[in-house]
């Protein structure tokens, strides 16, 4: 199969597999397709209405097959033994019964880096289990932190477990037994779980609970919002500052640009005042719009930052200084991230429909025009033009 990368890439010499999933799978198949990988998306056979809206998608051609069709089957092997990398993020044993399991893909193609992303992980009580970003954050300890004193912990969207607990270090997983596979000559099993990658996310909380310097409480912690000096207030019209004023340093610039003088005020570390200089500091707050304060605190070291919008950070002036989001045909899109000197990565094209670019891929496996028209007309392979 030759099908040369979209971009000169770090990783332009790179195939990978990605077997469509939820979110967290399609960002990891998402940040190797920046990076310069060739990544085919094996979409499910699914005859639902469907878009370019999903930008989960972008960089990739995808190809729907009936994985479940002895046809359909084989395809997908052809195309896990011709890649370098297979993604999925099925639950534990889902793989092995279609007969794309480790063992049979090694077998095929002895030097794949076979990634699989689980929350539960592919072994343990539960490891069957369905799940989602806030139970495996629930069974870390890491959820309880999160959220008021005096209600229930508040779950970050999808941010912790999905995207940092999975992804990150699906994806470090990958990108190592790659350079390991530079002198083994072999592949091997990434298995990223969810519930092992959040306790490393939450080390710096690990190591307050160690040193003794925090109970684990909800309320208690410097970081979560109890303290004055690290927490969002409301402004005037509406409208949030984030304030991360931790330093004595910071923190005396803070409180001078709230105009309030530093002598005056307790201790800043001292936690049972912590509750009446949090109103102090709301009520001035309160007083001036959320623009006022951020030429207030502009050119300053008090670590204030307005609370923007996903509408709004796209336009904000550091934000398009680092390129951070791109507008790929009139949709804002993270950009591929980290920047690279040598070998910058791109954003890909338009998301590709599901089952778009299956006759291409078809063609391209050695498919004759009437095999294709055998394999769509079996419901094998589907394409676009198929999907109502």
């Amino acid at each position: 199969m030759t099908m040369p990368s979209k971009h000169p890439g770090p990783l332009s010499d790179i195939r990978v597999v990605e077997f469509a999933g939820l979110a967290p799978i399609s960002v990891g198949g998402m940040i190797l397709s920046d990076l310069g990988a060739e990544v085919i998306r094996v979409d499910r056979r699914d005859h639902s209405a469907d878009t370019h809206a999903n930008t989960l998608r972008r960089g990739r051609k995808s190809i729907s097959l009936d994985l479940k069709h002895p046809d359909g089957l084989q395809i997908a092997k052809q195309l896990v033994g011709e890649a370098d990398v297979l993604l999925e993020a099925y639950r534990p044993g889902v793989m092995e019964r279609l007969k794309l399991g480790p063992k049979e893909m090694l077998d095929l193609n002895p030097g794949l880096v076979y990634g699989r992303l689980t929350g539960w992980g592919q072994t343990g009580p539960i490891a069957h289990a369905a799940g989602h970003d806030i139970t495996y954050l629930a069974l870390t300890g890491a959820l309880y932190p999160l959220g008021p004193a005096d209600g229930p912990p508040t779950p970050p969207m999808n941010y912790v477990a999905d995207m940092a607990g999975g992804v990150m270090f699906l994806i470090t997983g990958v990108l190592s037994a790659l350079h390991e596979r530079a002198r083994s000559s072999k592949g091997q099993v990434v298995d990223a779980a969810m519930i092992n990658g959040v306790p490393m996310i939450a080390a710096s909380v690990l190591r307050a609970l160690a040193e003794g310097t925090w109970r684990g409480e909800r309320g208690g912690h410097v970081l979560d919002g109890s303290a004055p000096f690290y927490r969002c207030y409301e402004c005037q019209r509406g409208g949030y500052i984030a304030v991360g004023a931790i330093e004595p340093e910071f923190y005396a610039q803070f409180v001078d640009g709230l105009g309030f003088a530093l002598d005056d005020l307790p201790p800043q570390r001292d936690r049972a005042t912590w509750p009446a200089v949090t109103e102090q500091f709301a009520a001035r707050i309160r007083q001036r719009s959320r623009a006022e304060w951020e030429r207030q605190f502009e050119g300053t070291d008090a670590c204030v930052a307005p609370v923007l919008s996903f509408t709004e950070a796209p336009h904000h002036p550091q934000m398009m200084a680092r390129g951070a989001f791109v507008d790929v045909n009139g949709t804002w899109q993270p950009a591929p991230v980290p920047t690279l000197s040598r070998t910058p990565q791109q954003a890909g094209d338009q998301p590709p429909l599901r089952g778009q670019h299956t006759v291409e891929i078809l063609q391209t496996l050695g498919r004759s025009e009437a095999e294709i028209k055998e394999l769509l007309s079996s419901g094998a392979a589907i394409s676009a033009e198929d999907i109502a």
